[in-house]
């Protein structure tokens, strides 16, 4: 048995410390990772007392129900950040990268800590594999917010469309790689491949972001898009 509340407690703490002598940016990003690992610990938590209160195996818990929590708990300050402060899309992006990798990071911290790092092939498969998957499902959700704001349709609707398509991807990875053979060969390529994919559009949306100038003509109240 670990401790997970006191490894976190460990890891933030130094990152808050530190985000007090960084720059705008920096300080940014480690307050999204300290967010990214509060919110795993929280999953942890709401996946652990749904699959106490229920008859759910397991394994339905990893494929059905652990992705729908996590990345709910996800996408929740990545729209607090948005609809508060409406940051630039390299900002936004910014957090939703802390985010996953804060997710991703304190998650394969506490399963080492948990069954040991003696197996390099395990250690391998946890970080990329899993860990880029949650990063890849962070990056989803910001790209579906941003494109979603770019054709000025930030909506509900458009918000259930981009946690939807990370809910299926995380699950779908959950599913893939929960038994052995060619479909935890693909599930666990699935992610390193998606990054790939996805990183031209990543940095095509962060070069076209307007500049001061558009911003403050196209500049709107994005809360009232809901």
């Amino acid at each position: 048995m670990i401790y997970s509340e006191n490894i976190l407690v460990c890891i933030v703490i130094p990152l808050l410390i530190s985000a007090l002598f960084t720059r705008k940016g920096t300080r940014r990003f480690l307050v999204a990772l300290a967010i990214g690992m509060i919110s795993c610990l929280l999953s942890a938590y709401i996946t652990g007392f749904v699959e106490f209160m229920s008859e759910f195996t397991p394994e339905e818990m990893s494929a059905f129900y652990a992705p729908i929590f996590e990345e709910l708990l996800k996408l929740m300050p990545l729209l607090f950040y948005l609809f508060v402060f409406d940051p630039k899309t390299s900002s936004l992006f910014s957090a939703g990268l802390g985010i996953g990798l804060g997710f991703a990071t304190f998650e394969n911290c506490c399963y080492i800590l948990s069954y040991g790092a003696e197996d390099l092939s395990y250690v391998m498969i946890r970080g990329m594999s899993v860990g880029v998957m949650h990063l890849v499902c962070a990056l989803t959700l910001v790209f579906g917010l941003t494109s979603a704001r770019r054709f000025r349709v930030l909506s509900l609707p458009a918000v259930i469309g981009a946690i939807s398509l990370s809910m299926v991807f995380h699950g779908l990875y959950n599913m893939l790689v929960s038994k052995p053979g060619l479909s935890s060969v693909i599930g666990y390529a699935m992610p390193i491949i998606t990054a790939v994919a996805i990183y031209f559009p990543f940095h095509s949306l962060i070069d076209h972001e307007p500049g001061p100038e558009q911003n403050d003509t196209d500049n709107y109240d994005a809360g009232k898009k809901f």
